[in-house]
């Protein structure tokens, strides 16, 4: 219809699909901004498998390879070109894109254009005014992972025109939610152990930190669980390596920061382990809904001790350093700075120069919060190589001895910087990336020779950072006190991330349905009081509780589940009787899935049918201490596997 529309769908839940099968229909060709180079990559990569046109802009291409694929998209070889947000910082870029027929412009992982959520990224912010620049079309946002909150904020902050939200609802009927209480790491290793030992499948176990997963990995190594260590430190190869032995299957468990998953599409994922507790219940929702991606049953569980809280606290402590120490950082880049603005001390050098810092993870912040304001600008190792250019002569002087006709490349390079950076740009100083300035002239070579000829000449000063690492003034004039920083925002946004570290510590202490907790955080209409597949309505495993953090092991159980439990199964087989029985209720379970149109597990998990076949309760009564049976099910349900249980105890007698 070429409306605007924001689309929110649980991980797994084919979001890809509501905007690659338009692309197909469509006339033109469907930009889809997308966060993380593996992510853009391995979507292309399906798409290709299946013979669809897509590609990808990244820092990861030469500029060469850049303009190649931007000129197949303008001939409409392309259907489906993925481009990272930070390419729209390139004023060149958004006219190169400017020149193609778009139709559709997708916004993947919507969520990170608002500070309201859980993993805000500045670059997003420059998608609302794009749309222009593309000849005005329509816009699909799309995530995973959005609160109420976070909705509006889409909407705004990408100025989307009436949208319809599509919210397919956040629930997974075939996810068990769990938390496991530990009061140490040690017992947490046990617990860790029991998940994973002699499960089918694969698992995910997510840290907190690098030094938790090279700890966890060795250690579930060490005792003959085959396992992969995966974090943002390790080597770009070395990560796809060990990202393709999980997903070959070769290696059956990985551990991994949050660097790892998004996108991740193997279905088999049989559990998703936090060892830590992350700092938001969007972040946590997101992680544990890799698992069964095939549909099948699976376990999110969360090992829980009070003093989680302390690492993602201290790590929202370090991405918001206080305002004297972001001025202080400031005046340290500029005393450390070279004459062409350039200080590339490390952070943890820098550290040393700013009073009260508590080390690089907090100076990094600072610089990041200088880097939105358009105060400085980060060089990254191994980044898009970049030129820095500013013009010197005036333009009386480059038509004077420019013109004429024996030097009209170098006339042509400076009318297209100016072009590209405006007059004010040129003269104040602008920042390029080299295949850019490569498509001005015909190749990166010929533009050095150029670039060189003029500055010898006192028409420019250049200087190329190709793999330079530290961090570009881009102002050394303003006042560190009157840096343009809305610090009553900073505040807002600090306090906004704790309260979701407390939302998040609340999951693990809820005392009722886990399922239900989650579901009414994200507003999903349908979240109930009792699902009987998180282990508080399965009456397995108790939260823990204040007591449980003096004395972790006494588990404290709900109001709700203080009736004794049936007996969990145990290790020895089932007699006769019980596996005939578990047949037939296995058999009445397909046949009411079929008559409400359901996955057979939302009836009954399988474990719950192996505790009736074990319990062969006789009333409603009875029914209602069997895990995973509450009043909701037993009203809907009870009756008839009663009368099978009744029956088959007649038959077998």
């Amino acid at each position: 219809s070429g409306s605007d529309t924001l689309t929110i769908m649980p991980t797994g839940g084919g979001k890809s699909l509501c905007y690659q099968v338009p692309a197909m229909l469509m006339p033109g060709v469907t930009i889809v901004v997308s966060p993380l180079i593996s992510l853009m990559k391995d979507q292309v990569d399906t798409l290709d498998r299946v013979g669809l046109p897509a590609t990808f802009l990244n820092s990861t291409l030469s500029g060469g390879e850049m303009a190649a694929r931007l000129d197949a998209a303008q001939q409409g070889r392309v259907k489906l070109l993925y481009v990272a947000p930070e390419r729209f910082d390139s004023e060149h870029f958004q006219q190169r894109l400017g020149r193609l027929k778009v139709s559709l412009l997708a916004v993947d992982e919507a969520h990170c254009v608002s500070e309201w959520g859980h993993d805000f990224r500045p670059s997003y912010l420059r998608l609302g005014g794009v749309r222009g620049l593309l000849g005005d079309p329509p816009i699909a946002a799309l995530t995973a992972t959005a609160t109420p909150e976070v909705r509006q904020d889409i909407i705004r902050q990408l100025a989307l025109r009436d949208p319809p939200a599509i919210v397919t609802g956040f629930d997974r009927r075939n996810l068990i939610w769990k938390v496991l209480p530990a009061k140490n790491e040690s017992e947490k290793d046990r617990l860790l152990l029991k998940l994973l030992r002699g499960r089918e499948g694969s698992g995910i176990v997510y840290a907190s930190t690098r030094k938790n997963v090279d700890a966890i990995s060795a250690m579930l190594n060490g005792v003959g669980v085959r396992t992969v260590g995966y974090h943002a430190g390790l080597p770009d190869a070395d990560r796809k390596r060990l990202q393709e032995s999980f997903m070959s299957g070769e290696t059956p468990v990985v551990v991994a920061t949050n660097a790892f998953g998004m996108g991740i599409d193997k279905r088999n994922v049989r559990v998703v382990v936090h060892y830590n507790m992350p700092g938001s219940l969007e972040a946590y929702y997101q992680e544990a809904g890799r698992a069964g991606r095939d549909g099948g049953e699976a376990d999110c569980v969360l090992l829980h001790a009070y003093a989680d809280r302390f690492t993602p606290a201290f790590f929202i402590e370090q991405a918001h350093p206080a305002r004297k120490l972001v001025e202080d950082t400031l005046v340290a880049l500029r005393r450390s700075a070279d004459d062409a603005g350039l200080c590339v001390l490390p952070a943890v050098e820098l550290a040393r120069l700013v009073p009260g810092a508590k080390g690089d993870r907090q100076i990094g912040s600072a610089i990041r919060i200088l880097e939105e304001h358009g105060l400085v600008r980060r060089l990254v190792a191994g980044g898009t190589a970049t030129v820095r250019l500013r013009l010197i002569a005036t333009p009386e002087r480059i038509t004077r001895e420019l013109s004429g006709g024996t030097r009209d490349a170098e006339l042509h390079l400076l009318r297209s910087l100016w072009r590209y950076a405006g007059k004010q740009g040129v003269y104040r100083g602008f920042e390029a990336e080299w295949w850019e300035l490569a498509e001005m002239t015909g190749g990166r070579a010929r533009t050095t020779g150029l670039l060189d000829a003029l500055q010898a000449e006192g028409f420019l000063e250049w200087r190329a950072w190709d793999d330079a690492e530290g961090v570009q003034l881009l102002d050394r004039t303003t006042p560190a006190a009157r840096i343009p920083v809305d610090w009553r925002s900073a505040e807002r946004r600090k306090a906004r991330e704790m309260k979701k570290l407390q939302q998040m510590q609340g999951y693990a202490y809820c005392e009722d349905c886990r399922r239900g907790y989650v579901l009414r955080y994200f507003g999903d209409p349908e979240a109930m009081r009792e699902c009987g597949a998180c282990d508080n309505c399965l009456g397995t495993i108790p939260a823990p509780t204040a007591e449980a953090d003096k004395q972790p092991i006494a588990r404290k159980r709900s109001a709700r589940t203080k009736a004794p439990p049936v007996a969990p199964p145990q290790a020895s087989s089932p007699t006769p009787e019980q596996a005939e029985l578990y047949g037939r209720l296995k058999a009445l379970r397909s046949e009411l899935a079929r008559e409400a149109g359901l996955p057979a597990y939302c009836i009954f998990p399988d474990r719950t049918l192996v505790e009736l076949a074990r319990a062969r309760p006789g009333s409603d009564a009875q029914m209602l201490e069997v895990p995973g049976v509450g009043p909701a099910r037993l009203e809907k349900y009870g009756e008839r596997f009663l009368r099978e249980i009744r029956e088959t105890k007649f038959d077998l007698s």
